[in-house]
């Protein structure tokens, strides 16, 4: 693999990783128009894990709260802690208070688990899937967003005359049947040309989750999942070095890092306003076109 190949691999992980639409799709048809079918599954994941960065970084005053709060909680052997609450808007989401924080920590295990026991079925068909299966996956996704910002809007008008508050109102926390339905949902977004934030932010608002809340909480989750891949993954290190090289490595980890940052943060305002809908005026001439010439 060439720098420059790495580098669009990057890009495309960066941009597809965050935005509704496959990052594990779109990389399967760059790699087929690079002609590159030898590429270890662990190169995919070692793209993922620079996007995990950004997620990190993005989300890291709620993260460190979240932690913060497990440590306490594990100090003070399961007696909530009294606290101010918490106004910080990237904060207050998921963790308003210490017994909140503690709560949603127990969601994002429930949802995990679920995740990881759907991913280990699924991860047997991800080997070898044909570009027409990948394709279905994008008018799949490109259904959910379409529906589920239907159900939102929907939601909102309800909510707007029944309460008179226009527009999503601001519900923090998710509960135990939501988590799992977002588990559910996570997991059926491994499938590539499915994605992840998008069933996943989907399965959110499906389940009744305020936006911001299903924005937040779907990119917390995902990193557990990507670390489980990762370590499952681990076993073709070496492939990787001798398939890929470490320049080419180095060069679309370092792309897909910026670019993603890049697109969380435009997507985050994107969810925000109700308009996943938008991704699906391209995923579906993107699936049908694919389903014609592949």
């Amino acid at each position: 693999m060439t720098i420059l190949q790495s580098v669009v691999l990057g890009l495309v992980q960066g941009i597809a990783e965050f935005l509704p639409v496959s990052s594990s799709g779109h990389l399967s048809v760059v790699r087929h128009l690079f002609g590159l079918s030898e590429v270890p599954l662990l190169f995919d994941v070692m793209l993922h894990l620079a996007t995990l960065l950004a997620v990190v970084i993005y989300f890291r005053k709620v993260i460190g709260r979240l932690f913060m709060i497990l440590f306490r909680a594990i100090g003070q052997k399961g007696e909530p802690m009294n606290s101010e609450p918490i106004t910080d808007a990237k904060i207050a989401t998921l963790a308003p208070n210490e017994q909140a924080g503690r709560y949603t920590i127990i969601m994002i295990i429930m949802t995990t688990i679920v995740t990881g026991a759907i991913g280990m079925v699924t991860s047997k068909l991800i080997k070898n899937i044909s570009l027409t299966y990948i394709c279905i996956g994008f008018l799949v996704t490109a259904g959910l967003l379409v529906a589920s910002s239907v159900v939102d809007k929907i939601r909102c008008l309800h909510r707007a005359a029944m309460n008179g508050v226009s527009g999503d109102r601001h519900l923090t926390g998710i509960s135990w049947w939501q988590a799992l339905i977002i588990g559910f949902a996570q997991g059926v977004g491994t499938l590539p040309g499915i994605s992840r934030s998008g069933s996943t932010i989907a399965g959110a608002l499906f389940s009744g989750v305020d936006r911001r809340t299903a924005g937040d909480y779907s990119f917390i989750v995902s990193i557990p999942a990507i670390l489980g891949a990762f370590i499952l993954e681990l076993k073709d290190l070496d492939a990787v070095a001798d398939s890929v090289g470490l320049l080419p490595l180095l060069a679309g980890c370092g792309v897909a890092f910026v670019s993603g940052y890049l697109a969380l943060s435009w997507l985050m305002g994107i969810i925000r306003r109700g308009h996943l809908e938008w991704f699906a005026a391209y995923l579906i001439p993107l699936g049908v076109l694919g389903l014609i010439f592949f």
